[in-house]
Parts: C-alpha cells; structure tokens; sequence
C-alpha cells in the first residue's frame, strides 16, 4: 500500500473480553500477554495509531450472554460495524434465537468453536445441519473455525448449503510453525472452488512460532489462499488481542499490507474493505 494514498480498513475479526480464569481457559501459560480483559477503548487506540476505520467483533464465549455483551459495547462504540454472535444451532428452539438476532442490524452471523470439538464430523451432525439451514434466507453468515484436520468436513458442510454465505477464519489454521503446507493447501484449493466460502487472512502470526515468525514463513500460505479464492473472497483480519501473543496490532497490519503490495489498488481496496462491505452488509 502505497504510503501516500489512504486506505479505508475493516478489521474483519478481532475480540474482546473481561477476563474470567475458568471461562478463558483456553489462554495458556504461553499467552500470559493476554491474560487481562480487552475492551474498546484499549482497541481503538491502536485503531487511531494504524488508522484502522472499524471492525467486526467476533465471538469469543460461547452464549447468548455473549451476543448482548457484545451489542452493548457496539451501541457505545461506533467503530464496531458488525458482530458474529453465537445460537447453539443444535438447539430445537434455536429459530426464535436467529429471527431475535436476524432483526438486530449489527448481528451480521454467527460461529461456534468447532476446532475445539472432539466430534470430526461435528458440522454434519444431522441437528446442526437442521440449525444452519435456518439461516437461509436471511443475510446472516456462518464463520467457520477448525483446524486443517477438520478442513474435508468443511467442504462437505459448505457444499451442502449453496445459498448460505461462509467464512472460513484464519485461513484454516494451517500447522506454519511446523513447517506443514502441502496437506492444507490441498484442501484450500478444493474449499476455493466453493464460490459461497470467503477467507479470513487472519491469525497467522500465532499458528507460526511466536518468537520467531517472519514474513517470508507466512507469504506462501497468504498467496495459496490468494490463488484458491481470488481477491473478491479474501479479508483482513487482526485476531486482536489474540494476536499480541506474537506481535503488535502494526506488525499484523503491516504482514498484511506488504502481502497486498501485489494487488492491484482495486484489489487492495477489496481486501481491506469493500469485501468486508459486502460479505456484512455494512
């Protein structure tokens, strides 16, 4: 991105949360950094330093205490464009949820943590399917979070819901700090060939080693995902604060401006924005 001409961004995934011991279990003793809460004021600060225009608040607990958590801090924070909620799609009540939330202008989607499901066909489990299929219709996504593991399944689910708009986060969350790419890229070909799926170049620095990541480790899994879904159905994302981990909110942001260097500047305007644009409803 050329220094001289200003660029609007979407940050298209970030988090935030008020720190529980029990509820973020899952930050481990290597994460220390972001053992605290997180909350708007300590984002917008690096939004203002890196002139980031707003952004999508994407779960990080799994309830509806979540969703209202959420739309509070949107209402008082007009810099967050958009949320990705949770419903728990299994649930046989879950139409009221998504009619609740699909009237709600800043509920752009929804997404469950399926990486952390021990369950491999999770996502084809018969009253899931009969949950998402309720978002048909309506201009509500569904986020996909999975390991590469789980990637198969994923082309099974998109497939099976041709009108339902997708997102996969964090490109699938490829093994970058052990090296293992072809497997992954196997699979984000055939996932590119699904035209309803979008990625999120997202939460890469944290896959790769966190002392030791560099941008040539990562180029080649930003370009495959290039290659797979073109420049129409790729975003930027932070996963701020999650990101901290292994670098600052400028270090993320420059990854992937120099990554956009070999876009055309309509190109670079769709990845930083105007997908987020379409993709939300913004």
């Amino acid at each position: 991105m050329s220094d001289n001409i200003r660029h609007t961004i979407i940050d298209s995934h970030q988090h935030f949360w008020e720190y529980n011991q029990e509820k973020h279990d899952w930050i481990s003793d290597e994460m220390v950094v972001i053992r605290k809460s997180f909350l708007p004021s300590d984002l917008r600060s690096a939004f203002e330093k890196n002139d980031v225009d707003g952004c999508i608040a994407v779960q990080a607990d799994q309830s509806l205490a979540e969703n209202d958590f959420l739309l509070k801090l949107a209402e008082n924070n007009s810099f967050i464009k958009g949320i990705i909620g949770w419903v728990d799609f299994q649930n046989y009540n879950v139409e009221s949820d998504i009619q609740k939330y699909a009237d709600d202008e800043l509920i752009k989607g929804f997404r469950h943590v399926v990486q952390s499901e021990p369950d491999p066909k999770f996502l084809l489990r018969p009253n899931f399917l009969r949950g998402i299929k309720l978002l048909e219709g309506t201009n509500l996504v569904y986020e996909i979070l999975v390991f590469p593991h789980q990637l198969p399944t994923v082309y099974e689910f998109v497939k099976l819901f041709p009108n339902i708009t997708f997102v996969l986060d964090h490109i699938g969350k490829p093994y970058i700090k052990e090296g293992y790419f072809d497997g992954w890229a196997t699979m984000i070909e055939a996932l590119g060939e699904l035209e309803n799926l979008n990625c999120k170049i997202s939460g890469l620095v944290t896959e790769a080693d966190y002392n030791t990541w560099s941008m040539e480790q990562l180029m080649p899994y930003m370009k495959k995902v290039l290659e797979a879904f073109g420049p129409k159905r790729i975003l930027y994302g932070s996963d701020w604060p999650v990101c901290l981990v292994a670098a600052s909110y400028s270090e993320v942001l420059n990854v992937a401006k120099e990554f956009s260097s070999q876009l055309s500047e309509h190109e670079r305007s769709a990845f930083f924005h105007l997908n987020s644009e379409r993709i939300y409803h913004l």
